[in-house]
């Protein structure tokens, strides 16, 4: 038998369906971030707001969350499952629509994003959001 590897655990939050899911998720990401020594989390908060409304109201099922921390990149994934089958795309709103912009948003604060096809049904929808470590308050 080989070496066993031990894998660092992912954060993950699962969420039902509902208008209260972004602010949850909001809450996680910024908590994981503080974790990890990152006190300016802005960017994340925002991304993960989008992604996870658009789950909630475009997506089906539970809808799952997972930030990944890159310390090389000095960034951090968020990922947001969900069941449906549309994918999301960048809409080019009109002054007078009151929504559509969230994934313009998102592309324009991100370092990259995506979408990735769940085998079972549903999509990943990702961003990698640019961070910066800070020193950890009450530490010498």
């Amino acid at each position: 038998m080989g070496p066993v590897v031990l894998m660092p655990e992912i954060p993950t939050l699962v969420l039902e369906s509902t208008d209260r899911a972004p602010g949850f998720a909001r809450a996680f990401v910024s908590a994981r971030l503080r974790e990890w020594g990152i006190s300016d989390d802005y960017t994340a908060r925002l991304v993960v707001t989008e992604l996870v409304a658009n789950a909630w109201m475009h997506g089906d099922g539970p809808i799952v969350v997972r930030v990944i921390q890159d310390e090389q990149a000095g960034a951090v994934v968020i990922e947001v499952w969900d069941g449906g089958e549309g994918r999301p795309f960048v809409r080019h709103a009109d002054c007078d629509d009151t929504n559509g912009r969230g994934l313009l948003l998102v592309s324009r604060l991100a370092i990259a994003w995506g979408i990735r096809p769940l085998l079972e049904r549903g999509k990943i929808t990702w961003v990698k959001c640019a961070v910066s470590a800070t020193e950890r308050s009450g530490t010498s």
